[in-house]
C-alpha cells in the first residue's frame, strides 16, 4: 500500500512539473498571436486547426472559422461569435467571397468577368500558431476562353487573430499570348439579416439600403444610381443609393466594411499597404456598398479610364503579388458602431505598423530583411515667390517603376512605396522591395509633378539617403491672377446642393458635396442661359467658379450642348512683344475637349486645344478628381490689350451630361523679361 501511494505522488509531481513547463515555454514562445478582442484577451488562445472534407476545407483558431471550398479556393462560409456565416448563405458557395478579375483579348472587344478558381489545394504551413494553405491554377492552353495567367490564392489564419489574411500571385509567362487585365480584387458578399450599418470613414457611415430596396426603386442616367422610393426603411425613402458615392482614394483607405447593430459585430477589410495597389495614392477605387458588399480592390479602370489596366503584349513576362490584406472580425457591448469602427481603425494600425508581415510563406512576398530604405530631403526653387528654397511641405513622395514625369498615375504591373514629408521637407520610404525605381513627388499648393534625375536602384538591406532635392516647378513668369488651389482636386471650388429630390442624406453639408447624385445637371439650373463668368479681383472661386466644366441641358430639345467659360481680367503696361503664360491645371477629364481662345469667342482657329481627352468618368461617378494633366500655353502679348482681357474656355464636346473637366489650378503668368 506504501509503494502504491509512494508511486501516486511521483505520479502527480511529474504531472504537475510537466503543466509547469508547458506555461513556461507558452509564455516565452516567440510568434505567439495574441486574440484581438478585448474579451478574449484573458482567454488562452486555441491552437490553429485544419479540417478537411469533400470539397471544403476549413480553418479554425477557436475565434473565426473559414469555410472554403477545395480545390477552387472560393469562400463559402466565415463563422463569427456564435453567428454561422457572416456571408450571404442564400446564395450559391461559389458566390458568396471570391478573388475576381475582368480580363480580354486584346484584339477582341468584349471582356470577362471570372473568379479565380484553383483547380490544386496545397497545404504551406501547419503549425498550432499558423496555417498557411494554397489554391493554384496553372494555364492550361487548350483551354477556349482561358486567361493565360498561373495564379496562387493564399490563406493564412494566426493563432488568436479575429480574422484571416488572404493574398495572391498572378503570372503571365514569356512568350504566352497577349492579355488585358482591366480590374482585380476580393469581393465579399454579406448577409443583409445582419450587417446594415456600413462605415467607410470618420465621416461616411450609416444606415444602408437593402438590395431588395434597390430593385424596388427607380433606376436614374445609370444602371449604379437608384432612387429609393419604397424601402423597407422609411427614412431612406427618397435617397439615391449609388455605390461610386462611397470610392475612395488609396492613401485615404485602408479600412472599411459593415457592422451588425443587433449582434453587435463588425467585419472590415483592412489593407496594410498600398504597395501592391495601383495607379498610386490618388488612385480612386470602390470600397464597400450596398449588398451589402466589401471589396478589397487591387486595381480598376475607375476614374482613369480603359486604358488603365495590365496590358501584356509580345509575349512580355509579368509577375506580381497582390495583397495580403485582413478580414478583420470584432465584437463588443455597446451595441454603438463607433465603438466597432474605432477598434477596427485600432486594428488597421496595428496591421500597418507590421507591415512587411514577417507570415507569409511565398518566395514572392520580401520580408524586411530583403528591403531597402530610402531617405532624402525636397525643396522647391519658385524664385517668384522666394529668392529661397522652400521645404515641401507634406508633399508626396514615391518609388513607382521607371517612365516619364506623371507616369505613375498609370502604373499597373510594379509596386509603388508612397510617403508624406513632415513640416521641413524630409522623407523616409520604408521597406521597398528590389527594383529599379523612378523618385516621383506632388507638393500640395505646387503646380506639376516632379522626378528625379536618375532611377534608384534598391537592393537588399540597402539604405540610401539621397539628401537634398529640388524641385523646379513649371513657371515662365511671375503670377498675375490665379483660381484655385493647385492641388489635384476642385474640392476648393463650388459645389452646388443636390436637387431635394435626389439626395443622399450623408453627404448633406458634407465637406465631400461632391459625392451626391446629378450635380452635373445643377449647372444648368444655375445657368440656364448664359455661362459662368469669372472677374479677377472681383469674383470668387469658391462661390463663383462651378467644380466641373460640363454641358449644359437644353430645355426645348432635353440634349447637353457645348458650354464656354469667361475669365475676364484687367491688364496695364501690356507687352507686346512679350510671351504670357495661361497655365491650366485640370483634375479630371471625360471625352472632352478644352478650347482657349484669347479676346475673340468666334475665333475659328482657338489659341489652344487639348484636342479629345480623358476617360475618367470622374463627374459621373461622384469623383472628386480622376487622372491628372497639366497645360501650358503661351499667349502673344499681341493678342493682349491694356485694360479688359477675356480668356474664353470652350469645353466642345457636347451631346452627354457628363463629358467635361474639372479644373484643379488655373494661372496667368507675365512676361519674364519684364517682371523678372
Amino acid at each position: 500500500m506504501e509503494r502504491v501511494q509512494r508511486f501516486l505522488v511521483l505520479g502527480f509531481l511529474a504531472i504537475a512539473f510537466t503543466l509547469f513547463l508547458h506555461v513556461d515555454s507558452a509564455a516565452n514562445t516567440p510568434n505567439r498571436w495574441i486574440p484581438q478582442n478585448a474579451d478574449q484577451k484573458q482567454m488562452p488562445s486555441s491552437p490553429v486547426k485544419l479540417s478537411k472534407w469533400k470539397d471544403h476545407v476549413m480553418l479554425d483558431n477557436g475565434i473565426v472559422k473559414l469555410t472554403l471550398l477545395s480545390p477552387s479556393g472560393l469562400i463559402a462560409g466565415i463563422q463569427y461569435k456564435g453567428v454561422e456565416n457572416v456571408l450571404d448563405y442564400h446564395l450559391r458557395e461559389p458566390r458568396r467571397g471570391y478573388w475576381d478579375i475582368v480580363w480580354s483579348r486584346p484584339q477582341e472587344r468584349k471582356s470577362y468577368f471570372y473568379e479565380l478558381e484553383g483547380t490544386s489545394f496545397k497545404i504551406i504551413v501547419e503549425t498550432e500558431d499558423m496555417i498557411e494553405i494554397s489554391f493554384t491554377r496553372t494555364w492550361n492552353s487548350s483551354l477556349s476562353y482561358s486567361y493565360p495567367l498561373n495564379v496562387d490564392i493564399r490563406y493564412i489564419m494566426l493563432r488568436g487573430s479575429s480574422g484571416f489574411y488572404s493574398y495572391g500571385i498572378m503570372e503571365h509567362l514569356e512568350g504566352w499570348p497577349d492579355l488585358n487585365i482591366d480590374e482585380a480584387r476580393i469581393s465579399f458578399k454579406l448577409h443583409d439579416a445582419t450587417f446594415r450599418y456600413m462605415a467607410i470613414s470618420d465621416d461616411i457611415q450609416r444606415i444602408m439600403p437593402t438590395a431588395r430596396d434597390r430593385m424596388g426603386g427607380r433606376v436614374l442616367d445609370y444602371k449604379e444610381a437608384v432612387l429609393l422610393t419604397n424601402p423597407s426603411n422609411a427614412t431612406l425613402k427618397g435617397e439615391v443609393d449609388d455605390k461610386y458615392q462611397y470610392s475612395y482614394d488609396n492613401k485615404d483607405c485602408f479600412v472599411h466594411g459593415w457592422i451588425s447593430t443587433d449582434r453587435d459585430i463588425g467585419f472590415w477589410v483592412i489593407t496594410p499597404s498600398n504597395e501592391f495597389r495601383a495607379g498610386g495614392p490618388m488612385k480612386n477605387e470602390l470600397t464597400s456598398h450596398v449588398g451589402p458588399t466589401s471589396l478589397a480592390v487591387f486595381f480598376s479602370d475607375h476614374y482613369a479610364g480603359p486604358n488603365f489596366g495590365i496590358r501584356l503584349r509580345n509575349g512580355e513576362p509579368w509577375k506580381k503579388v497582390l495583397g495580403p490584406v485582413f478580414i478583420y472580425l470584432n465584437s463588443g457591448s455597446s451595441n454603438k458602431p463607433s465603438t466597432l469602427w474605432a477598434d477596427a481603425k485600432e486594428q488597421m494600425q496595428k496591421e500597418t505598423q507590421k507591415w512587411p508581415y514577417d507570415f507569409p510563406s511565398s518566395e514572392d512576398f520580401p520580408l524586411a530583411n530583403k528591403r531597402g530604405i530610402i531617405t532624402g530631403r525636397l525643396l522647391v526653387r519658385d524664385t517668384y515667390l522666394s529668392q529661397e528654397l522652400m521645404p515641401a511641405k507634406s508633399a508626396y513622395v514615391g518609388l513607382a517603376p521607371p517612365g516619364d514625369v506623371g507616369s505613375w498615375q498609370m502604373d499597373t504591373k510594379g509596386y509603388q512605396f508612397w510617403n508624406q514629408t513632415d513640416e521641413n521637407g524630409y522623407f523616409t520610404i520604408r521597406s521597398v522591395r528590389e527594383g529599379t525605381y523612378s523618385l516621383n513627388a506632388w507638393v500640395t499648393g505646387v503646380m506639376g509633378d516632379y522626378k528625379y534625375e536618375i532611377d534608384i536602384v534598391i537592393s537588399p538591406g540597402s539604405q540610401i539617403q539621397l539628401g537634398n532635392l529640388v524641385y523646379s516647378p513649371p513657371r515662365n513668369g511671375p503670377t498675375l491672377w490665379e483660381i484655385g488651389i493647385p492641388d489635384r482636386t476642385p474640392a476648393e471650388f463650388y459645389v452646388p446642393d443636390p436637387t431635394p429630390e435626389l439626395r443622399n442624406h450623408i453627404f448633406i453639408n458634407h465637406k465631400e458635396k461632391y459625392r451626391q447624385y446629378g450635380l452635373w445637371d445643377r449647372y444648368t439650373d444655375l445657368y440656364p442661359d448664359q455661362d459662368l463668368v469669372y472677374t479677377v479681383g472681383i469674383s470668387d472661386y469658391k462661390k463663383d467658379w462651378f467644380y466641373a466644366h460640363v454641358n449644359r441641358k437644353t430645355t426645348s430639345t432635353n440634349k447637353y450642348e457645348a458650354t464656354t467659360w469667361q475669365v475676364s481680367f484687367n491688364l496695364t503696361n501690356v507687352t507686346n512683344s512679350g510671351t504670357y503664360t495661361l497655365q491650366i491645371a485640370l483634375a479630371s477629364a471625360n471625352y472632352a475637349e478644352v478650347q482657349v481662345r484669347i479676346n475673340n469667342p468666334n475665333a475659328p482657329i482657338p489659341r489652344f486645344t487639348t484636342r479629345l481627352i480623358g476617360r475618367d468618368n470622374a463627374i459621373a461617378r461622384h469623383g472628386g478628381h480622376g487622372l491628372y494633366s497639366l497645360y501650358s500655353i503661351n499667349v502673344p502679348g499681341l493678342q493682349l490689350v491694356n485694360g479688359r482681357n477675356t480668356i474664353y474656355l470652350k469645353q466642345s464636346r457636347g451631346g452627354y451630361p457628363f463629358t467635361g473637366v474639372m479644373y484643379d489650378y488655373i494661372r496667368f503668368e507675365g512676361p519674364p523679361e519684364v517682371y523678372h
